[in-house]
């Protein structure tokens, strides 16, 4: 399959992969029929998803059952009058129909909105009116239901609302204005393929980004963006077709589409989906146990977790590739995993606005902590704030150079907020608000979101390089580092740190001052934290970004 959108299939080098990296662009690419619908003409018995809960169901699908399944849904929304260009919202957790409402919705051009089963009625008003959204598809969680319920007397927009049940539901208590998805699905007329479904450059995909401040952007993605993804399944999860790959996922952030879907599928892997309500370290290792799970990707979070079990009780023989991205990777979580496992952690970096930008890619040996290198579909560099390009060892911000033709991957707006677009958008730069420095050897360290950086008596201290300190002192399980107010030194650094639960009961003035002594000696002293607060868990978004803002917020509240 890889072969029909790449002139060059197999790299051995970083240089190899960024000068000859050339996609093979179909004139209206829809992955949809291009790749799904491909697999199942060519080798419709291969695995495709298998799906599993935490109650024990399990369905395992080929390509040639996921066509028919696709073409039935499609042919299901057809019918009650959804169709190319239509913005459909999908809130479905990891349930199984999520998979197959995603191809469905390609195959007839509509604009797939995925959210988070967390969302309010003032979530899902605004998504409602600044997308004008025509139909919700949602799983039948009361809670999900009862906020979108609230939700329509402000969404004039909304005309269909579907519930997706389990298939043995009854639909006794599903409100008239509700259609019913498996009561209703076997009967619906037969699919009819539309006579043009989308060109390259129509929106396929919008996703409201969980931000760190702010009222979410709608991040809009054409038909090409599914392609851009072959290079993270393909290459950076080094996947093949006999590869059983996991990716921890909310199916609401565009981590699942990175992980679940699109290059996972290029690569003719079977993606692996575990649906479970809660995490836990030891249920999810049981899981890659128990399925053999070959190849697995996860926030840094979920290492961290896993790193606190005891991984020897644990068959994880199976596995053979781990990557990771979602926030930047502490060294000492993957020294402890390579320790225990060893596996060596291949780490990227991306936006819900772009595919992997940056990474460690097969041919590279990696450097716990860097995020790697520059990803060959996109030219990277780094601007200090005059607009300068960064020396080897400086500090700027990461861009993505835009020519005469937008790169592969990257977004086509922030959807009609075009001020907003240009804010990001201009001088023939992508900005993405990331800071870094690049070593010697090419390789790119994360340093922090520029609102993040914090500036102590005329230094400029980069979060993460305190919180990875911080993170070598077997107390401490996860940890944010933020700027406080002060008066003498205009900033002062601050940890907010979660500990493990043999050192709770040691919170107090030692641990303090044996948590800043340590610092002091694993970085530069003049960046440790002066203060240091205890708590029981960390602002989160949606897809495990630690929210520094809301730290600061609360901060400046006191």
């Amino acid at each position: 399959m890889v072969e029909r959108f790449l002139k060059q299939t197999q790299f051995t080098s970083c240089e190899d992969y960024n000068e000859h990296l050339e996609f093979i662009i179909p004139e209206h690419f829809n992955f949809a029929y291009d790749v799904m619908d491909a697999w199942a003409e060519e080798e419709p018995e291969k695995l495709a998803l298998l799906w599993t809960n935490d109650e024990g169901a399990e369905r395992r699908t080929t390509f040639g059952q996921l066509k028919k399944e696709t073409d039935q849904a499609a042919g299901y929304l057809q019918s009650i009058g959804i169709g190319k260009g239509d913005p459909v919202m999908l809130i479905l957790k990891r349930r199984y129909e999520w998979w197959v409402t995603m191809l469905a919705l390609h195959k007839l051009g509509a604009v797939v909105i995925p959210a988070t089963h967390m969302l309010t009625k003032h979530d899902i008003v605004y998504r409602n009116t600044r997308a004008s959204v025509k139909a919700i598809i949602c799983v039948d969680d009361p809670y999900v239901m009862s906020q979108v319920e609230e939700a329509m007397p402000e969404s004039p927009s909304v005309e269909v609302l579907v519930a997706v049940r389990p298939s043995s539901s009854t639909s006794n208590d599903i409100p008239d204005s509700w259609h019913d998805w498996h009561a209703e699905i076997s009967s619906a007329p037969a699919f009819q393929r539309p006579a043009f479904v989308n060109n390259n450059e129509d929106t396929m995909l919008m996703y409201f980004t969980s931000g760190t401040s702010g009222e979410p952007k709608m991040v809009a993605h054409d038909f090409l963006y599914a392609m851009g993804h072959l290079s993270t399944g393909v290459f950076w999860h080094n996947l093949h077709e006999g590869s059983l790959h996991l990716t921890v996922a909310d199916t609401g952030w565009g981590k699942a589409v990175w992980g679940k879907f699109y290059g996972q599928w290029f690569a003719g892997a079977t993606v692996f989906v575990f649906d479970h309500e809660k995490f836990n370290a030891d249920t999810l290792l049981r899981q890659i146990e128990k399925y053999k799970v070959t190849s697995f990707c996860a926030p840094p979070t979920i290492y961290r977790f896993m790193i606190r079990e005891d991984l020897s009780k644990y068959d994880l023989s199976s596995l053979e590739y781990c990557t990771t991205a979602g926030e930047a990777l502490n060294p000492a979580v993957f020294d402890k995993f390579y320790e225990k496992t060893g596996i060596k952690m291949m780490e990227g970096f991306g936006q819900t606005e772009t595919t992997m930008t940056l990474g460690t890619m097969p041919w590279m040996e990696p450097k716990p902590g860097s995020m790697g290198k520059p990803n060959g579909q996109y030219q990277i560099d780094l601007l200090k704030p005059d607009g300068t390009p960064c020396e080897d060892g400086e500090k700027g911000e990461i861009v993505v150079k835009v020519g005469d033709r937008k790169p592969i991957g990257l977004f086509k707006e922030y959807y009609r907020d075009p001020e907003l677009t240009r804010q990001a958008w201009h001088d023939g730069y992508y900005f993405t608000g990331d800071v870094a420095w690049r070593d010697e050897d090419g390789y790119y360290w994360f340093e922090g979101r520029i609102d993040d950086v914090i500036k102590s008596s005329g230094y400029r201290i980069g979060p993460f390089e305190v919180e990875s300190a911080l993170m070598t002192h077997p107390a401490v399980v996860e940890c944010a580092i933020t700027g406080v107010p002060d008066e003498i030194r205009g900033m002062v650094v601050k940890a907010t740190v979660v500990l493990g639960k043999e050192w709770k009961d040691k919170a107090g003035d030692a641990l303090i001052k044996e948590l800043q002594e340590h610092v002091k000696r694993e970085t530069a002293p003049y960046k440790y934290p002066r203060i240091i607060e205890f708590v029981n868990e960390l602002p989160k978004t949606i897809s495990g970004k630690i929210r520094r803002v809301e730290i600061r917020n609360k901060d400046n509240q006191k």
